[in-house]
C-alpha cells in the first residue's frame, strides 16, 4: 500500500482538504448547525473544542495513524463537516474511513456519499489498500445503515469497547469491504449519485 499523505479529492458537490488551523472557524459553523455535539454517539467538536480537535487529527497525521479531511462545498467552498482515514495499517494494506460528521443542513443529501466515493475511490485505486473497514457505535443506527448502504459487510461487534464522550462504554458494530468487492460497490455508487444529481 501506498504511504497516506495528504491530498485533495473533489467531486462535486464535495471537495475533500486535509484538515489544519485553517478550518477551525468553518468547522466550529458547521458543528453548530444542528448543533452535533449534543449527539452521545459522535466525535463533533462541541464549541470551544474545535482547535484542540484538530490539534489531536494532526498528531495522529504526524504519527501514521490518521489523515484527517474538511469537507467542503466544491462550489461555495463552505465547511460542511468533516471525515478522515484513520487506523492506518500499512503491513496488511488495511485503513478505515471514521470520524465523519456532516452539518445538520447537509444530511440526507449526495455530501456523504460522495465523500465516501471519493475516499474509498482514493484507499483501493490509488492508494492500493487490500480492504476499507469502518466502525461505529453500537447505538448509532443512522451510521449503520448508511455504511449498509454504502455496499460494506457487517464483520461483527466487539463489546466494551471504547468510552462514548459521555463517559459510557460503547460496543463497537465494525464492517469491512475488500478491493475484490470494490468494482461492484463502486458501480452501484456511481448510480446512486448519477441519479442524484439527475433533474427529476
Amino acid at each position: 500500500m501506498q504511504p497516506v499523505l495528504p491530498v485533495t479529492l473533489v467531486r462535486a458537490p464535495v471537495r475533500l482538504e486535509p484538515l489544519d488551523a485553517a478550518h477551525e472557524a468553518g468547522l466550529a459553523a458547521a458543528a453548530a448547525d444542528g448543533e452535533l455535539w449534543n449527539l452521545r454517539v459522535t466525535s463533533v467538536p462541541a464549541p470551544g473544542e474545535t482547535a484542540a480537535y484538530i490539534a489531536t487529527a494532526l498528531r495522529m497525521r504526524e504519527l501514521g495513524s490518521r489523515l484527517a479531511f474538511a469537507v467542503l462545498d466544491s462550489a461555495s467552498g463552505q465547511v460542511i463537516g468533516s471525515t478522515s482515514f484513520h487506523d492506518i495499517v500499512p503491513a496488511v494494506e488495511r485503513l478505515e474511513i471514521g470520524y465523519t460528521w456532516v452539518a445538520a443542513s447537509r444530511q440526507r443529501s449526495a455530501v456523504n456519499s460522495t465523500a465516501k466515493w471519493l475516499l474509498m475511490s482514493h484507499a483501493f485505486e490509488t492508494l492500493g489498500a487490500r480492504l476499507v473497514g469502518w466502525r461505529t457505535d453500537n447505538f448509532n443506527f443512522a451510521s449503520q445503515r448508511a455504511i449498509e448502504r454504502l455496499g460494506a459487510r457487517r464483520d461483527g461487534v466487539i463489546r466494551h469497547h471504547a468510552l462514548r464522550r459521555d463517559g459510557t462504554v460503547r460496543d463497537t458494530v465494525m464492517y469491512s469491504l475488500t478491493a475484490g468487492e470494490w468494482p461492484e460497490v463502486k458501480a452501484q455508487l456511481e448510480h446512486q449519485l448519477t441519479r442524484a444529481r439527475s433533474p427529476r
